[in-house]
């Protein structure tokens, strides 16, 4: 329970350190997600299926590291 004794209790023992690499971690996953979109979309016109493919894993990535960031406290 976050509730105790009628005040909120963080989680965590340093509630601002982890407030701002969070906000890092989502920016950085940002940037891993735009370079995934780039690789895809020019694909076709590089005509190399490598190139799906590595977009699709960088977007796996960032889906990833998206999930593990949100679910924390």
């Amino acid at each position: 329970s976050n509730i105790s004794q009628g005040r909120k209790v963080n989680r965590g023992s340093q509630p601002g350190f982890a407030h701002c690499c969070r906000k890092k971690s989502l920016l950085f996953n940002d940037v891993v997600l735009i370079t995934a979109a780039l690789l895809t979309a020019s694909s076709r016109r590089a005509k190399a299926f490598e190139m799906i493919l590595a977009g699709r894993f960088l977007e796996g990535i960032a889906a990833g590291g998206t999930l593990g960031c949100c679910l924390q406290g």
